[in-house]
């Protein structure tokens, strides 16, 4: 057993870690960490032993990833059914309101609030965010909406909340809710995951990204930009406008 206190956890925090996990587990989706106890102080799970990555894994979990996505969830925003209370992101608290089309969700929901944070810590500069602001307004424009339906996301994919076990990839510490498939996948290429190309090709051999996905990476890097911007300091805030700004190129079809 492995168990998590945190005194300084905002009310709700373990709960709704919980919550994420059991939603995130579908039969035939990746491995999530299971659940043996979840009090309000704390939570306690089952111990997971790690292995070195392998590429067959890698392949393994993307395949599996892709299956989870299609898991789907009732709206773009939306937290994990069953779980009524606050979402977060790490410790930053995460909306869970419902929206219809992604392209108003995201900038509402999961760029500006994040970016307004930072510029109150000093972490992005007002220029700064007033690029971040054109590529949101960009965004609601919906100029790069699709026909994709809600995904069952992980929501905090970065390499550190995958682990590699005797039985494959078991995915831990989620930040659950509906939304694009490709922001679990440019997340993972943010912060290095293990032999991501063979993650992505056993994604695409289950349920294939639509054409155009690696130009759209930075766009959906934007979110974890901007939640690491608010609390990890100034060089977050400067990855996150050269990302907006490769938003703004892109829509200008210079990428």
């Amino acid at each position: 057993m492995f168990s998590k206190t945190d005194p300084t956890a905002p009310d709700g925090f373990f709960e709704a870690e919980a919550a994420g996990l059991r939603w995130l587990a579908v039969p035939g989706g990746v491995p999530t960490v299971r659940v043996l106890e979840v009090r309000a102080d704390g939570i306690d799970l089952e111990e997971l032993r790690e292995l070195r990555p392998s590429r067959d894994a890698a392949r393994r979990f993307g395949e599996l990833l892709a299956a989870t996505h299609s898991a789907g969830a009732d709206a773009f925003g939306v937290g994990p059914a069953g779980w009524d209370g606050p979402c977060f992101i790490g410790k930053r608290g995460m909306s869970t309101t419902p929206y219809g089309e992604w392209s108003d969700f995201y900038p509402a929901e999961r760029v500006r609030p994040y970016a307004e944070q930072a510029v109150a810590r000093g972490n992005l500069s007002a220029e700064g965010y007033r690029t971040v602001q054109r590529a949101c307004d960009l965004i609601q424009t919906g100029i790069f909406a699709d026909d994709e339906p809600p995904a069952r996301l992980h929501g905090d994919l970065w390499s550190g909340n995958v682990m590699w076990t005797s039985i494959g990839v078991v995915v831990i510490d989620p930040a659950a809710h509906g939304g694009h498939r490709e922001t679990d996948l440019a997340m993972l290429a943010l912060f290095g995951a293990p032999f991501l190309e063979d993650i992505l090709a056993g994604y695409q051999e289950v349920r294939p990204l639509l054409e155009g996905w690696r130009a759209r990476v930075p766009l959906h890097q934007l979110f974890p930009l901007a939640v690491h911007a608010v609390g990890h300091g100034p060089s977050y805030g400067s990855e996150l406008v050269r990302a907006a700004d490769s938003v703004l190129r892109l829509a200008l079809g210079e990428q």
